[in-house]
């Protein structure tokens, strides 16, 4: 099949080649009924720490202090032992990036919810000196209370837009996930949410979003985001919390985009067949056309994001190494950061590069460049690549 496909006269890459092995139309990865409960129990006993007494919790803080810098491996903790919120800074890293796409190692109820508050806090202290910004996809496994629960006690500047992964065939996985999230919001206030998106990437298989199969999706997609709004809307928050909605580029059903305040675009030219000097042209081109000017046009004008954008470092097979126009390498990686990044920041185009780290899970299950997008290794080591030189607004 073409990996081109021809809207409103631009060529753009079809997204399905990079879902073609996560997820098939509208289905995620496979929860046998026994790690659900598994789930369920780890979310029973799982860190919940309260406001008033997150930075004292000497338990929680006491076994923060692990983790590997950027460059050299040594700890990013440092000065009062105990106290996450003292990390030693790492030179090479800086606030170029607007945001970054994030999951916690482990928080997949398929290989059994092993992420830790500890590991959490690490990521937190890292992901906090390269962005003020972090998205996440789910909110299985506790996630959503531990992110919150790291960033209160490193004492970061972060907000986070957390996510419900929405799963056509499992309405119990969307109730879960909004539970979890809703618990959060007691335990931890609003301060540091700027958005709840609800569903990644669900209509990624749709041949036509717009119509037939396409609306059923999007009728599921709707009522889960409607309810997400009147739990919202029941909490007596202290601010207004958007709700959005992520897919893959082209993907966005209308009367989605309708119905929330902002949307998440997946944009990735390495699945365009790109060469690295062109990806981020393409980027830019495609976010304008695809999702920009269509979102402007609609009467609730939802704000738009780049959810996704990057470049991989590695395949593990040979025949993924290169998409036809330039190699899956940190080269190239390093090219894609230097046309991208600060160029993105001028031009107020708000993204979330992917990914922060490596995902072992993506290799074992899929293959190919699937778990090569980080920008550090999975061991929290900085690729060899150069931060780019800009602060992002």
């Amino acid at each position: 099949m073409s990996k081109y496909q021809t809207i409103d006269g631009m060529s753009y890459a079809l997204e399905q080649e990079k879902g073609r092995k996560k997820r098939s139309k509208w289905i995620i990865i496979g929860c046998v009924v026994g790690l659900l409960v598994l789930a369920a129990i780890g979310t029973a006993v799982g860190v919940v720490v309260s406001k008033n007494n997150s930075k004292s919790s000497s338990s929680s803080s006491s076994s923060s202090n692990s983790g590997k810098g950027s460059n050299s491996g040594n700890s990013t903790t440092g000065g009062k032992p105990g106290d996450p919120s003292n990390f030693t800074k790492d030179p090479a890293l800086h606030q170029a990036f607007y945001g970054m796409a994030y999951t916690p190692e482990g928080a997949l109820i398929e290989f059994g919810c092993t992420n830790t508050l500890e590991n959490t806090i690490r990521d937190i202290q890292l992901i906090s000196q390269l962005t003020k910004r972090i998205r996440l996809y789910g909110a299985d496994c506790n996630q959503t209370a531990q992110v919150l629960e790291a960033i209160v006690q490193t004492d970061v500047d972060m907000e986070v837009f957390v996510g419900i992964y929405v799963v056509a065939d499992d309405h119990d996985a969307y109730l879960r996930q909004r539970d979890l999230i809703t618990g959060a919001i007691e335990t931890y206030g609003t301060k540091h949410i700027a958005g709840v998106t609800v569903g990644n990437e669900f209509m990624l298989n749709v041949t036509d979003v717009n119509s037939g199969v396409g609306l059923e999706g999007a009728a599921i997609l709707l009522a889960d985001i409607e309810d997400t709004k009147q739990m919202l809307a029941g909490m007596n928050l202290d601010k207004h919390i958007p709700v959005g909605n992520s897919d893959a580029g082209s993907f966005f059903a209308t009367s989605v985009l309708e119905a929330v305040e902002y949307g998440l675009s997946n944009v990735h030219a390495w699945f365009a067949n790109t060469t690295a000097a062109g990806a981020a042209p393409w980027v830019f081109d495609f976010f304008q056309e695809s999702n920009l000017t269509p979102a402007a046009a609609l009467p609730n004008k939802p704000a738009m994001y780049i959810a996704e954008t990057g470049w991989p470092t590695k395949s593990s097979d040979a025949a993924n190494a290169n998409n036809g126009g330039s190699d899956a390498s940190e080269a190239n990686l390093q090219v894609f950061l230097d046309t991208f990044v600060c160029q993105a920041n001028d031009q107020g185009v708000h993204y979330f590069f992917f990914e922060m780290f490596d995902e072992e899970w993506k290799d074992i299950k899929f293959g190919g460049v699937e778990g090569w997008w980080g920008l550090f290794n999975k061991d929290r080591t900085l690729k060899n690549v150069k931060i780019p030189d800009c602060i992002s607004p």
